[in-house]
């Protein structure tokens, strides 16, 4: 059951997020102001993770977990009812972001309580296969209302999703208690502060914050790029589906690849492979060298996150682990609204071109940071 709700609080957010892409599309928002639209997904989790993993930590997993899906309800619900201008867009993102942010850290939380230290990268790596279960079928949606025309029937795609979320939140409230942490305890472990002198803490937030914000711009560019070369909407649903699958593939090998060739190479070799290939999709290449190239970068890029949860919960003591997969939320929500927004101020000079090499080029800033990773 808590693999179920892992996909599908992922499912309701990658079908989402693309599609009011495609809706601002619709409603003539300039391409520089995607990235910008894209980042406030972040803005109001930028402010609120660091409470919401306090309150994972003294309250349990799951009540924040309930909040999380009643805000993904009102998201999905004003996407369908009051998102026929910018302002109705912008704030049902900002509601999405907060209800995906509540959910996500109620996740990670329960499975760093859950799971002994030495499994952690096989833990986080079958946590994260699920996630990438729902951002593969998340899309399916736009694939099935899209068609063969470059932008979808947008409203069919968010009434689908209202009733997704209900059925999230229902789910939601049929999952185990989970954790309370003993005040005294987390007390005595120390706070935020103690987390960013814990050994690599702060490489891995920041590696962890480049690798979702490449995770973004494809998410956000793909439909994009595809309506600037003519593509489908069908087909542009297929190659963030295929991302999805990719990523799928090496998280559930995860754990037999880290025993191979250790966290830290596996982190590089990933980052280098996903940073070339964003690159080569800025060449007019065709349709099907297109798939491939977004599914190698998948590939490589679905073992970041894990990796990382796995370090930052192997460094965090019993009482703090809730809060530290909230920094690292927090570092990941900052590079959302950060790089996206950069992105949009390229794509104005360059097009989605130039905002696929520059990722590209922060995906090896993140190689740099990951080198000193255990």
């Amino acid at each position: 059951m808590f693999f179920a709700h892992a996909a599908l609080v992922q499912a309701i957010t990658f079908v989402l997020r693309p599609t009011t892409t495609y809706r601002a599309i619709e409603l003539d928002v300039p391409v520089a102001w995607l990235g910008a639209l894209g980042a406030t997904f972040a803005v109001a989790p930028l402010l609120l993770a660091i409470p919401a993993g306090q309150g994972a930590d003294r309250f349990g997993e799951r009540r924040v977990m309930v909040g999380g899906a009643l805000l993904l309800v009102v998201a999905a619900a004003g996407l369908l009812l009051v998102a026929d201008n910018v302002t109705g867009l912008v704030i049902a993102s900002l509601v999405l972001g907060l209800g995906h942010l509540c959910s996500v850290i109620g996740q990670q939380a329960m499975v760093a309580n859950a799971s002994p230290v030495a499994g952690y990268d096989s833990a986080f790596g079958r946590y994260t296969f699920a996630t990438s279960l729902g951002q593969a079928v998340g899309p399916g949606l736009i694939v099935a209302f899209g068609g063969t025309s470059i932008i979808p029937a947008t409203q069919p795609i968010f009434l689908w999703s209202s009733l997704l979320t209900v059925l999230l939140l229902g789910l939601t409230l049929a999952l185990p208690r989970g954790h309370r942490t003993d005040l005294d305890a987390a007390h005595g472990a120390g706070g935020v502060r103690a987390l960013f002198r814990r050994p690599g803490m702060i490489r891995a937030l920041i590696v962890s914050s480049l690798v979702l914000a490449a995770v973004d711009i494809l998410v956000v560019y793909l439909p994009a790029l595809g309506a600037e070369r003519g593509i489908a909407a069908g087909v542009v649903g297929g190659l963030l589906a295929a991302r999805a699958v990719a990523s799928m593939v090496s998280r559930f090998y995860l754990g037999p690849l880290v025993g191979l060739l250790g966290r830290r190479t596996l982190l590089l070799s990933s980052i280098i492979l996903s940073a070339g290939c964003i690159a080569a999709l800025a060449a007019p290449v065709p349709t099907t060298m297109l798939g491939l190239l977004v599914a190698l970068a998948g590939f490589g890029l679905g073992t970041g996150q894990p990796l990382t949860m796995a370090s930052l919960a192997e460094a965090a003591p019993l009482g703090l682990r809730g809060r530290a997969m909230s920094l690292r939320l927090t570092g990941n929500r900052l590079g959302q609204v950060v790089v996206p927004t950069g992105a949009g101020l390229i794509a104005a000079g360059a097009g989605t071109g130039g905002v696929l090499l520059v990722t590209s080029l922060w995906l090896l800033a993140a190689g740099a940071a990951a080198r000193d990773l255990h």
